[in-house]
């Protein structure tokens, strides 16, 4: 525990940022604690990186959902910002709501943070990228805490942490990722609930014609299905609904051969199994299971899936109704003209993608589930999720 006097100087800090040595991110936002208004600057800060240019707001944008802001399937980082990555940056917003990683009564595994659940908090999540060598590249955590006692704040830092805090590297790295947890807790803007579709709830706005049957479509198992994993309701731990159930999916998405590391034939991004996560390369049955995002502004990314593969929502929503009835359209061919389905997975581990839940359960040849027209319908309602809606 700090006391009074520490607190509130810490406090006096976070709000006169500019007499403090503020950083680059400006005028914090308003009620946060001490040690959240420290992660704001922290979140912000490129000079906690190798290249001195990535911070993780160079990755999370604020302005799009806090999702990523590149065109590429893949983020560059890395001390001269050349490194490719292996996945695309999540969208983090609204992931205060999420939990540590475990597996439901009957077996479904769901929570943790990253793609594929392998740390159990935001503050676990925020050390990653600090000591990725394609990401913000620090040689160690020495490395990052010697570049954070020469921030500008240093002094805001050792006010809330100790005056001694930067004597132990380690203890001082954890509390930066435990001020960096608090902000996206705290600051209102990674959990604004301040869509369209939140204003239509609130009886302040009202749905198109096309939205509304949209919405259907998103909620109907016998045509888009997306409901079934990311439920348009209310869970019992958040203000409104989330557009996720935190669990997995194996969606057997085609293999971007714009990841550099997917030159290798042999390589394979197996999610939940490997090869970045460690501790469950045994569970064959779980290779090729990533997260369920939240949809929450889904129509601002810019890339989509944990490969990048696609790069519209019009794309999105046309795989996952033709993926099996049209596969051609999504995979390559073999030498007789055959599709190479579920590509981005080994043979013997292609049976675990998804073909029984809609839309996926339709065979070669059928009808799929959406129109062309109700696709746009679809699509109309997902815009509804974006935040910053105004009336």
């Amino acid at each position: 525990m700090f006391g009074l006097r520490t607190y509130f100087i810490a406090l006096f800090c976070a709000v006169l940022l500019s007499a403090c040595g503020g950083g680059a991110s400006g005028v914090p936002s308003a009620g946060l604690s001490p040690a959240a208004a420290l992660g704001q600057l922290i979140f912000h800060d490129p000079g906690l990186s190798a290249s001195g240019r990535m911070s993780c707001a160079t990755c999370h944008d604020p302005s799009i959902g806090h999702a990523s802001p590149f065109t590429t399937p893949v983020a560059l980082g890395g001390v001269n910002l050349d490194q490719p990555g292996l996945r695309n940056p999540p969208a983090i917003r609204y992931l205060k709501f999420n939990g540590a990683f475990k597996f439901e009564t009957d077996g479904t595994p769901m929570g943790g943070f990253f793609w594929d659940g392998r740390v159990n908090s935001l503050a676990a999540q925020a050390k990653g990228p600090l000591l990725n060598t394609a990401e913000m590249a620090n040689a160690s955590v020495a490395d990052v805490i010697a570049k954070l006692q020469s921030a500008s704040y240093a002094n805001q830092f050792k006010s809330v942490f100790g005056v001694d805090i930067f004597n132990n590297p380690s203890d001082a790295f954890d509390r930066m990722a435990y001020a960096l947890e608090r902000y996206q807790i705290e600051d209102a803007d990674f959990a604004p609930f301040s869509s369209k579709f939140d204003a239509v709830n609130a009886g302040k706005a009202s749905f198109t014609e096309e939205e509304i049957k949209g919405l259907a479509w998103f909620n109907r198992a016998d045509k888009g299905n997306c409901a079934a994993c990311h439920p348009s309701t209310k869970p019992s731990n958040a203000p409104a609904a989330l557009f996720t159930d935190f669990t997995y999916d194996n969606l057997g998405l085609p293999r971007n051969s714009n990841i550099a590391a997917n030159a290798n034939v042999n390589f394979f991004d197996k999610g939940l199994c490997g090869p970045v996560r460690l501790d469950m390369s045994a569970r064959t049955d779980l290779c090729g299971a990533f997260k369920v995002p939240s949809l929450r502004n889904v129509a601002l990314r810019k890339r989509f899936f944990h490969n990048g593969q696609f790069g519209s929502l019009q794309d999105v929503v046309m795989f996952y109704v033709t993926r099996d009835t049209s596969p051609s359209v999504w995979y390559p061919l073999d030498l007789l003209g055959n599709p190479l389905i579920y590509n981005d997975l080994p043979v013997a581990q292609q049976v675990n993608v998804n073909v029984t839940e809609g839309p996926y359960n339709r065979l070669f040849g059928q009808t799929p589930a959406l129109t062309s027209q109700e696709i746009s319908e679809l699509i109309a309602f997902l815009r509804t999720l974006s935040d910053g809606y105004m009336n």
